[in-house]
């Protein structure tokens, strides 16, 4: 897909942009030429983005977990696009839920995977008969999480986990209909979704029994140091907005894009490595060192 230069420019639908990566997405792509069309679940939400962005930006109410927001969403495209069909599908959406798998209660496990592996699934389904008209592209923004689980967030890990997956097999059943499928895999990033893991990890506390609690008090707190450096020190949302715009317009896009040397080198260095070995170096990038 080449860079818009026409007074057609290709649309492209951002899950998740009221906040973080895909906000930024949102704007970036709508300040290069692109029709975006900004998925998200406030009004208030709304108001932003179109008080940012210039008047091809369209916000639609989406919340990716609801079989009904998602039909009226592709229903609500689908119409604004007409015969031109849909360029590019950027699965954003995404929450964390922290905490030892052990305390984790099934509901929110069940959320987690509902909003990072379902909700991807089921826009991409709602999608395909407008990517399939230009054909379009589809990227996935997982995590270094899907490549290596890390303590603690187990949850989040295996929605990353089957993100990944779900990202290979659709690369390949797509391939007939010339749809590119592409994966950014970033390692932390300094966006909100640190605030509320740091929110969610209190409320998980709060709610365990005190026994229980007190077996994983000190490694949690370490995670929450590790959580606050993550928010402080993670690369900046520009670096994985360039690779969700390359992905999406240059002529030879990427599969995976490995975003920083723990992303990239990691998987490389983890492939053929004890599994001892690992753990020990898992710990120590994630603050617990016992």
């Amino acid at each position: 897909m080449p860079e818009p230069d026409h007074p057609d420019p290709p649309a492209v639908l951002i899950t998740g942009t009221s906040t973080g990566i895909g906000a930024a997405c949102a704007l970036e792509l709508d300040r290069r030429g692109f029709r975006v069309f900004a998925g998200l679940r406030q009004e208030a939400d709304a108001q932003r983005l179109r008080g940012e962005a210039s008047g091809r930006l369209v916000p639609v109410m989406l919340d990716v977990t609801e079989a009904d927001s998602v039909r009226s969403a592709a229903e609500t495209v689908g119409r604004a696009v007409g015969d031109a069909g849909l360029a590019g599908l950027v699965n954003n959406a995404g929450i964390v839920v922290p905490g030892p798998l052990e305390l984790v209660p099934l509901d929110r496990l069940r959320r987690q995977l509902e909003v990072n592996v379902l909700g991807h699934l089921a826009v991409t389904q709602a999608m395909l008969p407008l990517l399939r008209v230009v054909p379009g592209r589809i990227v996935n923004v997982s995590s270094i999480a899907g490549r290596i689980a890390p303590p603690y967030m187990g949850a989040y890990g295996a929605s990353k986990h089957a993100l990944t997956a779900i990202t290979d097999v659709l690369r390949i059943e797509l391939r007939g209909w010339g749809i590119h499928v592409a994966i950014v895999e970033p390692d932390s990033v300094a966006t909100p979704i640190w605030d509320k893991f740091q929110t969610d990890s209190d409320t998980l506390d709060a709610k365990a029994p005190p026994q229980v609690r007190k077996l994983y008090e000190q490694d949690l707190l370490k995670m929450r140091k590790a959580a606050y450096r993550m928010d402080r020190t993670g690369m900046p949302v520009e670096k994985v907005v360039r690779a969700i715009h390359h992905a999406l317009a240059t002529r030879r896009p990427k599969t995976r894009y490995a975003l920083g040397w723990r992303s990239w080198l990691g998987p490389w260095a983890f492939g053929g490595m004890p599994d001892w070995l690992r753990d020990w170096i898992v710990l120590r990038m994630m603050g617990v060192r016992k």
